[in-house]
Parts: C-alpha cells; sequence; structure tokens
C-alpha cells in the first residue's frame, strides 16, 4: 500500500471530496441557491439547537418538551363559549400551536417574538398543540 503525505497533492481522477478546502465556497454557494425561507428556517433550527429545546418534529404526543422558535400567528378564539389565546411557534424543522384557556391577551406574545415554551404535547385534528404552556419570551422580534 502507497503511503502518501498530508501535503501531497490529491490523485486528479479521485473522486474522493478535499477536506478543509472550498468549504467557504460550497457554504456561500449553497446560501445563494437557498430561498429566503430556507434560510431562516436553518437560522432558526441553529438558535433552537443552542437554547437547548427540542426541534419541534421531535416532539413526542404526550410527553412534556421545551420548544423555541418565533411566533408566526397570534388570534383569539372561543372554545366552548371561554377565550383562549392560540399562537403558532415555528422553530424551522415544524410548526406547534400554543393555548391559554381564559385568556385574551398576553403581553409581549405577539407575531415575530421569539419564544421558548415548556409544556406537554398533545395532537389535536392532527396538528400538535401545547395547552397553557410555561413559556419565556426571547430577545429579538
Amino acid at each position: 500500500m502507497d503511503e502518501v503525505s498530508a501535503g501531497a497533492p490529491r490523485d486528479p481522477g479521485s473522486s474522493a471530496p478535499e477536506r478543509g478546502k472550498g468549504g467557504g465556497l460550497r457554504r456561500f454557494l449553497r446560501r445563494m441557491a437557498s430561498s429566503k425561507a430556507e434560510l431562516e428556517a436553518e437560522e432558526l433550527q441553529k438558535t433552537t439547537d443552542d437554547e437547548g429545546a427540542t426541534p419541534i418534529t421531535d416532539c413526542a404526543e404526550r410527553k412534556r418538551h421545551c420548544v423555541a422558535g418565533t411566533l408566526r400567528t397570534v388570534t383569539l378564539r372561543p372554545r366552548g363559549g371561554a377565550p383562549a389565546l392560540e399562537a403558532e411557534l415555528y422553530d424551522g424543522t415544524d410548526v406547534i400551536n400554543l393555548v391559554w384557556l381564559g385568556r385574551r391577551k398576553i403581553a409581549g406574545i405577539d407575531p415575530g417574538r421569539r419564544l421558548r415554551a415548556e409544556g406537554l404535547v398533545s395532537l389535536q385534528d392532527g396538528r400538535k398543540v401545547m395547552f397553557n404552556p410555561r413559556y419565556e419570551l426571547r430577545g429579538g422580534s
């Protein structure tokens, strides 16, 4: 078997990728070819990982989870005659509905706001839902 030093030139016929070289160019080209939504989703996923939250895609039904992301929509809907504030949280992988029963408004719960929420995940009409979650508002909007 031939021994090749780390500084030796790569065989031009080899299909093995060069490690450490061109990585920046590949990232740049990928970012240029990606849509704005894809880039935002990627950034949200990175932030979620940094906060130690579970990706919404990985949240199992009837388990407690901590999720983090950006609120897409906030609406007031009556549930059985009582008010309920609903917010859709997106983390770059999936969405989860956060529902606060008996609330018409919560200061700081606005579309575009970053939020971290913790609670029991359930499924309702095929969608992930967290009722009355504990929440923590995050910087930036």
